[in-house]
């Protein structure tokens, strides 16, 4: 494959993955005026985005092993008792640089 076609393929591949997220998301909003606004439907909805943040956020806990989960656990208790978030994250990061600048 030369240079050109090579080129083509990259241009050819964007534009196909940008048509497809266009029609995800436009599909998405002609489906939301048909979907129910009320009952156990709307619970689920209003929980996704909740699931989905758990859902990126549980690996990279999982990943940094003890320290980590004693991180996660700490930030979340921070943020319940004072309702600050950046100073919760801030130790939560503190905790797991802490435990790898120790060797733990």
């Amino acid at each position: 494959m030369n240079g050109a076609e090579n080129n083509l393929t990259v241009v050819l591949a964007i534009a196909g993955a940008a048509l497809v997220t266009y029609a995800f998301r436009f599909g998405g909003l002609l489906l939301s005026e048909k979907l129910p606004s009320t009952g156990r439907f709307k619970d689920f909805m209003e929980a996704l985005p909740g699931t989905i943040l758990v859902a990126l956020v549980a690996p990279g806990i999982a990943a940094a092993g003890l320290w980590g989960c004693l991180a996660a656990l700490a930030t979340a208790l921070l943020v319940w008792k004072s309702g600050n978030v950046f100073i919760a994250m801030l130790s939560g990061m503190l905790i797991v640089a802490g435990a790898r600048y120790l060797g733990l």
